[in-house]
């Protein structure tokens, strides 16, 4: 598949950036590097690079990392994989995060230059406030990122794990500065509709501002490969494992809709994954995309087929029923 060519793109919120449904997300690039990457094993440079190469060539145009992602290592290493690239991934976005624990707004604009040097000085598409807990105001916050944007750091900003009120403070601040709030990335998956019930995800369709959607798969356990053999769960590495989907009863509690995944991705010759991850990008229309990770080129494919077909109403409808009964909400 010749890069960009065959996905349809859509826009991120009220930005003029056209974007895949699906982008990549790189937690897993952080080498290992500080708690927070050691969350997943490390992966070497050459499986890193074949990730980028075939995420992009395949059509998928951006990729979400953070500060915190191994303090930094993530976003050096997105950025060497993708100027590595033939044409230097000049048509590749950059979504990354400020890390707002223990710091004030003023750190927005003072870290700035080191985020863009560890880039490797390529554009910041999206900043985005990693989490709304800091030693300032969300007013602050904004007024630090539109200055970003006027001073042409930084080209649109975005939240993450903000509650309606907080996210609806965002962008009323941010629209003082004439500048919108493009995005708001929060968990959502098949296992956990939250943003459903909580207000954010109708607040987010009333304001014109996409869901980024991070742990997609909630860790894997809905490709069904854990379902089938539970033994793979004891070779995990890291923490993951120990979470409440992984457990006996978190696999016997999702198996119905495990069955449902794989009948469909029978009748549309797919993967189960794929099928959740397309449920996901089509149910609200164009307010949701989605960020799974990669830690192999076969699951950077699947990423990529996900773009190529879309689940009918019904099926859309069979699966949303099916996981009412058992996700999070």
């Amino acid at each position: 598949m010749s890069k960009a060519t065959r996905i349809p793109l859509r826009m991120l919120g009220k930005s003029d950036l056209n974007i895949s449904a699906i982008g990549l997300g790189t937690w897993q690039f952080s080498k290992g590097n500080n708690l927070i990457g050691r969350y997943w094993s490390d992966l070497n440079e050459i499986d890193i690079q074949k990730i980028v190469q075939i995420s992009y060539q395949g059509g998928i145009n951006w990729f979400d990392t953070a500060e915190i992602y191994g303090k930094g290592k993530s976003e050096e290493t997105l950025a060497q994989a993708l100027n590595m690239l033939e044409d230097g991934g000049k048509e590749a976005y950059i979504a990354t995060k400020w890390w707002p624990m223990f710091r004030k707004a003023s750190s927005i604009t003072k870290t700035i230059e080191e985020r863009i040097s560890v880039l490797k000085n390529r554009t910041i598409d999206l900043y985005q406030i990693h989490q709304p807990h800091s030693f300032s105001s969300i007013k602050a916050e904004m007024e630090a990122l539109a200055e970003l944007i006027q001073n042409k750091k930084i080209r649109f900003a975005g939240v993450s794990n903000f509650n309606e009120k907080k996210m609806r403070e965002a962008h009323e601040e941010l629209n003082k500065h004439g500048f919108p709030l493009v995005s708001n990335q929060m968990k959502y998956s098949l296992l956990d509709r939250r943003i459903e019930h909580n207000g954010v995800l109708d607040a987010a369709k009333e304001l014109g501002i996409t869901i980024i959607a991070y742990s997609p798969l909630e860790q894997g356990i809905l490709s069904g490969k854990f379902h089938k053999n539970p033994e793979l769960i004891k070779n995990i590495k890291g923490p993951r494992k120990y979470t409440s989907w992984f457990k006996k009863n978190g696999l016997a509690k999702t198996e119905p809709l495990i069955e449902l995944l794989e009948k469909l991705a029978k009748e549309y010759e797919v993967t189960p994954t794929q099928i959740a991850l397309n449920w996901l990008i089509h149910f609200h229309g164009d307010t949701v995309v989605a960020i799974p990770g990669a830690t192999k080129v076969q699951h950077v494919e699947q990423n990529i087929g996900t773009l190529t077909f879309q689940l009918s109403d019904k099926h859309l409808q069979e699966i949303d029923q099916i996981s009412k009964g058992i996700s999070t909400d």
